[in-house]
């Protein structure tokens, strides 16, 4: 069975094997301190998983390193400033300005319309060269991109005050991604995916009744273009964000990568068999200070609390604080697992 046939059945519930498919994060925290560790993880390892590349007619207006100490700027003109290397670094100077309440001068905000140029037979001939699962190279994330170009305290106070200029700013950016998915779900990529961090350690970071009025109708569009062009579609939110579980799986989510073990797993248990767990194993506590052991008695309360013909796959992030042999330890668990009769 190849890698895309295998990620496909276990989002579908129909994964027959006791293999999940497999897929690493590498931040480059990771790299700069554990190459030889990065290395031996990829080669043991394999992922199932892979992201197509893109090649842009006209170059995004990104500048500068986003995981190197100083300032870089995104494709949308928000400049982060970085304190530590490896990791990505804070929007100190919001292009909305805070005194700009009603979201009247929007002119410093660039929509990142080089992202349209891909090249999409570039795309459709690295679908074609490999047997993995293959996710376009696109990330609508509406609510995170409205707070690094307005600052998240003034973001809040919007949403609940509702200026007509954020309105309509809002509905710009849902019609700039909606076409940038557009164009991606027509390429012969397997998957799309979407992200938005929603949750604090204990809570939804709004109200959901604000989350389900402005934000629920956003994802619900994305993902209806996945699915009307048979693309599966995957979404990453970090924090306490079981509210919104029940909305992305009345609107069809195929799978969410999410703190699971900041939600609780037997919270998460009713939702088993009804979306894909896309990962993960605690990157809070157990990557950086777990042992061998524990994480491999993490990995097995996962499958047994969470697989049913698939659901699960074999994901995590190699992050700041992350001990190497206990990343290790997540992959060959699960590796065990699927040896054991």
């Amino acid at each position: 069975m190849t890698s895309r046939e295998l990620v496909k059945r276990t989002l579908e519930f129909s994964n027959k094997t006791r293999r999940a498919p497999r897929q690493i994060w590498f931040l480059p925290w990771a790299e700069k301190r554990f190459p030889a560790e990065v290395k031996s993880l990829r080669e043991d390892f394999p992922a199932d998983i892979v992201t197509a590349p893109s090649v842009f007619a006209t170059p995004p207006l990104n500048k500068g390193d986003p995981y190197e100490i100083g300032d870089s700027t995104d494709a949308w003109g928000a400049v982060f400033t970085n304190a530590q290397r490896g990791v990505i670094g804070e929007v100190k100077h919001p292009l909305v300005a805070p005194g700009d309440d009603g979201w009247d001068d929007t002119s410093r905000v660039h929509f990142p319309v080089e992202w349209l140029t891909f090249d999409r037979d570039a795309v459709n001939r690295f679908c074609a060269s490999t047997d993995k699962f293959v996710m376009g190279d696109c990330c609508p994330r509406p609510f995170e991109q409205l707070q690094f170009l307005r600052g998240s305290p003034e973001l809040y106070m919007d949403l609940v005050t509702r200026p007509a200029g954020l309105s309509a700013f809002l509905e710009k950016m849902h019609a700039f991604y909606c076409d940038l998915l557009e164009r991606w779900a027509k390429t012969d990529v397997d998957g799309l995916m979407m992200m938005d961090d929603w949750g604090s350690q204990q809570n939804l970071l709004i109200n959901p009744r604000l989350w389900e009025e402005i934000f629920k109708p956003l994802y619900r569009d994305y993902i209806a273009i996945a699915r009307g062009r048979g693309k599966k579609i995957f979404m990453h939110s970090d924090g306490m964000n079981l509210a919104i579980y029940p909305h992305l799986v009345e609107l069809g989510l195929d799978a969410i990568n999410s703190q699971i073990f900041c939600i609780g797993l037997d919270r998460l248990a009713p939702f088993r068999g009804k979306i894909s767990f896309w990962g993960e194993i605690d990157r809070q506590q157990m990557l950086p200070h777990g042992t061998p052991a524990g994480i491999d008695a993490a990995v097995r309360r996962v499958r047994d609390t969470l697989w049913a013909g698939g659901g699960c796959i074999a994901q995590c992030e190699f992050g700041p604080g992350a001990r190497p042999e206990n990343v290790r330890q997540v992959f060959q668990s699960w590796e065990d697992i699927a040896r054991e009769a």
